[in-house]
């Protein structure tokens, strides 16, 4: 590789695009922002309450729905055909992201939330947060992969394999898993509102995503789709991610306000998290002898986290003004900076991969 593209990936912030880049910084003022309005006009919260249908908050569905749309929009499911391809890959990740992330996110807010930071939270709220958390461990990332396996110089077309067949596991194993892990933590969810939530934030934006490329791309090219479509449709999803969390943080206001330390206690165990399911994949990739390019891609997928689909999930079932929607939002506001530390390590431990040199692969 040339100068310029080492340069760039030494420097992964600098390949983002201008809202990735700064992911942390927009959260953080949608916080203050959404916080500011619950406490100076409480009449915008209290208004936008009044439209639900069956515990679905009609103005935030059409939120998420414009957030999530982009990212099924780009899912090419005609990739699964190469799943033949690296298949040590695909039984890592695939076996990381449904076999032991739901569950050790589980174990590990468990672990916090009731007993490291009972003194600090009641155990209601701890509850609550358990509840976000299982679903942020319940749902791998399908779109910011895409940024983590450019920034590692990741196989993109092995990288849309994985993406396509997580996506496909999830439609199927996301409500189960959900259902299990909230039962063991004796939180009461009927079997009809997550299967709401999965037909609301799954089965239709993945359906219409699925409709819309194959249309399009059979009447007007892939490139044009590709170079034209889904660059218009993209700001959508920054959009709808940032006008979701105002009104999120519009509700949660007061809790904040009162308990701005909480903000901190649950980054931890899901900083913590994010850590060991990384080096699992990683690890067991590299014993298995797994190609760099396949190995931190594939590692990036279980480690982050499909967080629309858990803070739509989190509204879904408990409310714009629960503690899980309140997780699942910390979840974004500590994805990027430690997305962006695991690339670090990903490229300075290339060399420790078969057929890696210092100047590529």
């Amino acid at each position: 590789m040339g100068n310029n593209t080492v340069t760039e990936h030494e420097n992964p912030s600098a390949s983002m695009g201008f809202f990735e880049r700064y992911l942390t910084i927009w959260v953080a003022l949608a916080i203050m922002a959404g916080v500011a309005l619950g406490q100076l006009a409480p009449v915008v919260p209290e208004t936008l309450s009044r439209f639900e249908y069956a515990q679905v908050s009609i103005p935030v569905a059409i939120l998420i729905w414009a957030m999530i749309f982009p990212m099924m929009a780009q899912v090419d499911f005609s990739a699964v055909k190469g799943v033949g391809r690296q298949p040590k890959g695909l039984v890592i990740t695939t076996s990381v992201n449904w076999l032991i992330k739901p569950f050790s996110m589980f174990l590990i807010a468990w672990f916090f939330f009731t007993i490291v930071f009972a003194p600090w939270i009641s155990s209601d709220l701890a509850s609550q947060y358990l509840a976000g958390a299982i679903l942020l461990g319940a749902a791998p990332c399908t779109a910011m992969v895409f940024v983590w396996s450019y920034l590692t110089r990741g196989d993109a077309a092995y990288t849309l394999v994985q993406v396509a067949v997580n996506d496909l596991i999830m439609l199927v194993a996301f409500a189960p898993i959900v259902v299990l892990l909230l039962g063991i933590s004796n939180i009461s969810v009927p079997w009809d509102t997550v299967i709401l939530s999965v037909v609301l934030y799954i089965v239709i934006p993945l359906s219409a995503g699925y409709i819309t490329r194959r249309t399009l791309i059979k009447r007007r090219g892939k490139d044009w789709y590709d170079g034209v479509f889904m660059k218009r449709l993209a700001p959508m999803t920054p959009i709808g991610l940032i006008i979701t969390l105002v009104l999120l943080f519009a509700f949660q206001g007061e809790v904040i306000v009162n308990n701005p330390l909480h903000i901190l206690l649950i980054a931890i165990p899901l900083t913590l998290q994010t850590f060991l399911i990384f080096f699992i994949a990683y690890g067991w990739a590299k014993a298995w002898r797994v190609p760099h390019k396949v190995a931190a891609p594939g590692a990036m997928i279980g480690a982050s986290n499909f967080f629309e689909l858990a803070v739509a999930a989190a509204i879904g079932l408990f409310g714009l003004q629960s503690g899980a929607a309140l997780v699942t939002v910390v979840g974004v506001l500590v994805e990027v900076p430690v997305m962006l530390m695991l690339v670090r390590i990903a490229n300075g431990t290339r060399n420790y991969f078969p057929g890696a040199t210092t100047n590529g692969e």
